[in-house]
């Protein structure tokens, strides 16, 4: 094996390794920055210098691939689909991972920066879950093994929880308590369709699983085939954050520190994609898949922006715009076809990208006042001039207005809609996005334009250059992305197709 393929697997291994040292070593203040420098850095890289292909764990090939043993194998098994199916966990990579898993480790190394620049001594244990919860996501986007997937799904969910429990925020405990309740019911739920699959098909490897339903060698129309649909979409709903989960997910974000939000809605958006593309390549035969795909994600677009209406707590604001903004990249996929899949994968690398520019950039409210409540800011845009023209920026890309990437994103979701007969969700689209505008506007003026309460404290201490700079990067990518969507859309494109 060369050393470019070799680094699929590394994209994974090395951040949980390294992860693991950080644990051991998170007293020695040095050490752990040292190590988590060297592999914030690697997270974006690695996926830059891996060749496109697929990793056999262990070095098993499908038998068709494996002449050697296959030789002497009666016609029984290699005349049969035995012969094509995977015995290995397989990871799979391809542009759309390539792109994916680079926007992700973009957000993971500014959240990790900032996080060890923006304290004194920095926390061994927090740098150890973002890097577990990151590798997790990264292994959900490579994994062709829906088992293998859900080892990973559990990961990133733990990880998640304990990075708001190092958070030090008022009643983080209660949230994570909560959202761990919560999983303890939704991942045994994923885990029975995920064993009802296995049942039916007598496999866990997708492409198995789709050979066998599409080549008649299970019953497309099982009830069991069925029921495991809707186990399975009732986990996918719990991982990103859609309704019925959207309240509990937007607290998650609210009592994270501002690095840890952007990385939990990086998570989302991105098990959201790595799910999604699961249960539209298994069960797209179904109609009742795209129309509760639909359904559900007009549902959390309606209800996070309306709800992100009434909030006074900036973070909570903005952990529910984030989780609006899913329902965007679930219309895409929920439409079915290759330009609205394409476009619905595009949303999501948007929005990463722009969430995690809102959280940082708002967090440096919390570093000068450690207040949140919006009543009780105000001036900021003199005290903070430089970060509050870059949150503004943030807020108005989030919205969908030109240049900025996300109007290209929403421009082809609303294309996607018109083009698939479906005017209505077009116009459901783009009424919310002005809302979203004039939320967001709301809260700027509330915290930046009005006048300064006189109760409200400012720390005279400037905010550390490491996150102007992850905002200026942000903003640049935003801005790319927004003049040349070509640079995104060319990566996406091969596997909308491929699933459509």
């Amino acid at each position: 094996m060369n050393l470019p393929n070799l680094l699929i697997p590394l994209m994974v291994i090395i951040p949980i390794t390294c992860a693991l040292f950080l644990n051991l070593l998170h007293e020695r203040t040095r050490t752990v920055k040292a190590i988590s420098i060297v592999v914030a850095l690697a997270l974006p890289i690695i996926p830059l210098l891996a060749n496109y292909g697929i990793q056999y764990f262990g070095g098993y090939p499908p038998l068709a691939q494996n002449p050697t043993i296959s030789a002497g194998l009666p016609a029984l098994i290699t005349g049969t689909a035995l012969n094509i199916f995977h015995p290995a966990i397989t990871y799979v990579y391809g542009s759309a991972q390539k792109l994916m898993i680079f926007i992700l480790g973009i957000v993971g190394l500014f959240a990790i920066f900032i996080s060890l620049y923006e304290v004194k001594k920095p926390s061994g244990v927090y740098i150890y879950l973002m890097l577990m919860g990151t590798a997790s996501i990264i292994a959900m986007l490579l994994s062709d093994d829906i088992f293998n997937l859900y080892v990973f799904f559990e990961i990133a969910a733990l990880a998640q929880v304990g990075i708001v429990l190092v958070s030090k925020i008022n009643n983080n405990y209660e949230t994570a308590l909560k959202y761990m309740i919560l999983g303890g019911i939704a991942s045994p739920i994923l885990l029975l369709g995920i064993a009802l699959l296995l049942g039916v098909t007598g496999n866990v490897n997708i492409t198995d699983i789709v050979y066998s339903i599409k080549n008649g060698l299970v019953n497309p129309q099982s009830p069991v085939l069925l029921m495991a649909c809707s186990l399975i979409i009732f986990g996918w709903l719990y991982g990103t954050g859609l309704p019925p989960f959207h309240t509990i997910k937007s607290a998650m974000y609210s009592k994270a520190l501002p690095t840890g939000a952007a990385l939990l809605q990086a998570f989302s958006v991105f098990s959201l994609v790595a799910l999604g593309v699961i249960i539209i390549r298994i069960f797209s035969y179904i109609p009742f898949t795209h129309v509760f795909i639909l359904g559900i994600s007009l549902v959390a677009m309606v209800l996070g922006i309306t709800m992100a209406i009434t909030q006074t707590d900036f973070k909570r604001l903005i952990a529910f715009l984030a989780v609006g903004e899913l329902g965007y990249i679930g219309v895409g996929l929920g439409l079915g076809t290759v330009f609205g899949i394409t476009a619905g994968l595009f949303q999501a690398v948007n929005e990463s990208i722009i969430t995690a520019f809102l959280f940082i950039g708002f967090g440096t409210i919390m570093y000068k006042t450690k207040e949140t409540d919006m009543r009780k800011l105000g001036g900021m845009l003199v005290a903070t001039p430089k970060s509050a023209l870059l949150v503004l920026l943030a807020g108005i890309a989030l919205a969908g207005v030109p240049p900025f990437n996300a109007f290209q994103s929403k421009l082809m979701l609303v294309q996607a809609s018109l083009n698939s007969g479906l005017p209505e969700i077009a116009i459901i689209m783009v009424l919310m996005s002005i809302v979203t505008f004039m939320t967001f506007m709301r809260a700027f003026h509330t915290i930046y334009l009005r006048p300064k309460p006189a109760d409200l404290e400012i720390k005279n201490e400037k905010i550390p250059k490491i996150t102007l700079v992850a905002m200026v990067a942000f903003l640049v990518i935003c801005l790319v992305l927004g003049l040349y969507p070509q640079l995104a859309t060319n990566f996406l494109q091969g596997l909308a197709i491929s699933i459509a």
